[in-house]
């Protein structure tokens, strides 16, 4: 789930993380109840939940997902509040439950608690394509319970070929018309319906990166976990779908806490097409958005802190205005076995971004490759190449000491784009399970040539039924 995308700064986070055994031993034994009943449903089993005709009525699904992600030393002259540092190692936890039920013809109503634990590096901040998208932006020593999503769907058929539907977390089986109406409404990540992609979108399966798994642009709504209270409405007709939605901003800029009134709203757009090229399916998303809120812009907080001499907080310099942006998003499949992807965004970078992270410019592209190839069909090779820019007015304000919503270095005399590549490996050593390694290497962290370049490793842990 991407990530929980303000300034955060937790007073019970500790700069620096020292795991405790005790909670090393719980993530292992919860971790270890996962991957017991992940393999309860024999592959039988599962196979006939897929191709289920008669609908579910209720279903019950679990994932567990631990990463392990380090830091090497890399070039550090100088540090600020955000600033990411060399040679560490830091962890994350979480396990969710998902519980739906049919309570009448078309609708689920689907309940998501979960238990989180750890830290991302350097508590999840120093770079605006952060490596660690299970790393939420409100890290904790010890496990606890948040509820993360509540929500009712209602499918309305609108005629067209019937389709199978396969049970899976947060989708009952049963069939729908190719032709529908999707009307979502509750606790939801924006991202579970707007902006997702095959083959980059899911940091428990494929890539890791902030920037990758989401358009580093987007700056959708969000609590510092990475979800909110909103609605949606889906109109797929034919190749066709489009999407809008209306959801609740946090409280002030990357807060913790979620309006429920929608005085401080996003409202999103997307439409998207699905065609076949070559006999290779493939789709094409173009997402627009607009943030409605109390924002500030860069040069008011800056001159305000020149006027004063005092350090710039542009929580002063903040009234209504309204920060839009837009992306695009396509996912292709290559062959049988190799899937491409880009995405491209851009956003007013003349006003602060709200709940995401601080890119004003993004453009990603990659792919996926099975591993048929070397007879390893369930295994997966991705790569993904990131550059992440900043506007003139964003520079100008890190440059004076601003601190960001993962960056802030205290100054910025030598500004350069972000740029990021990442590698993984993803095994699957049993039927619901697999392992992943993950390299990423990233040049002018925080947007700052002075600093880095850093190359990070991690290991995932991840099962699921």
């Amino acid at each position: 789930m991407p990530p929980a995308k303000d300034i955060v700064m937790t007073p019970n986070t500790p700069s620096k993380y020292r795991p405790d055994p005790a909670h090393s031993r719980s993530r292992i034994y919860l971790f270890a109840i996962m991957l017991i009943l992940s393999l309860a449903k024999s592959p039988a089993a599962q196979a006939q939940d897929a191709a289920s005709l008669p609908p579910e009525t209720a279903a019950i699904h679990a994932q567990a997902t631990f990463v392990a992600q380090g830091v090497s030393g890399f070039r550090s002259p100088y540090t600020g509040p955000n600033s990411l540092s060399p040679n560490q190692v830091k962890e994350t936890f979480d396990t969710t439950l998902y519980a739906g039920v049919r309570p009448w013809q078309g609708a689920e109503i689907w309940i998501n608690p979960e238990i989180d634990q750890g830290f991302g590096l350097s508590n999840t901040l120093g770079a605006a394509g952060f490596p660690n998208a299970e790393a939420y932006k409100v890290g904790k020593s010890n496990p606890y319970v948040r509820l993360q999503r509540l929500f009712l769907r209602q499918t309305i058929g609108l005629g067209g070929s019937v389709q199978a539907v396969a049970g899976a977390a947060n989708q009952l089986a049963g069939s729908q018309s190719a032709n529908r109406l999707v009307l979502t409404l509750g606790k939801i990540g924006v991202g579970d319906i707007f902006d997702t992609n095959r083959f980059a979108h899911d940091p428990r399966g494929d890539f890791l990166n902030w920037s990758v798994v989401d358009t580093g642009t987007f700056d959708y709504a969000a609590d510092a976990w990475g979800y909110s209270y909103g609605v949606a409405m889906e109109w797929y007709q034919g190749p066709w779908a489009l999407r809008l939605g209306a959801f609740n901003l946090s409280k002030v800029p990357n807060g913790e806490t979620l309006e429920r009134d929608f005085s401080q709203y996003q409202l999103v757009g997307e439409i998207e097409h699905r065609h076949q090229i070559g006999g290779h399916a493939g789709a094409a998303r173009l997402t627009l958005f607009g943030n409605t809120g109390r924002l500030s812009r860069f040069d008011d907080a800056i001159a305000l802190a020149a006027a004063t001499g005092q350090p710039i907080d542009p929580s002063l310099t903040r009234r209504p205005m309204t920060r839009i942006g837009g992306h695009i998003n396509v996912e292709q499949d290559v062959t049988a076995t190799l899937g491409l992807f880009v995405r491209a965004g851009i956003v007013d970078g003349a006003i602060e971004p709200y709940d995401f992270t601080d890119i004003d410019r993004t453009v990603a592209i990659g792919g996926a490759l099975k591993g048929t190839g070397w007879a390893r069909t369930n295994d997966v090779v991705g790569l993904a190449l990131v550059l992440n820019g900043i506007s003139d007015a964003h520079r100008r304000y890190l440059r004076a000491g601003g601190i960001g919503v993962l960056v802030g270095d205290g100054q910025l005399p030598n500004a350069g784009d972000e740029k990021i590549a990442e590698a993984y490996y993803d095994w699957q050593a049993l039927r619901g399970v697999n392992v992943t390694l993950d390299y990423q290497f990233i040049a002018n962290p925080a947007y700052n040539r002075d600093r880095g370049p850093a190359n990070v490793l991690a290991l995932r842990l991840h099962g699921a039924f």
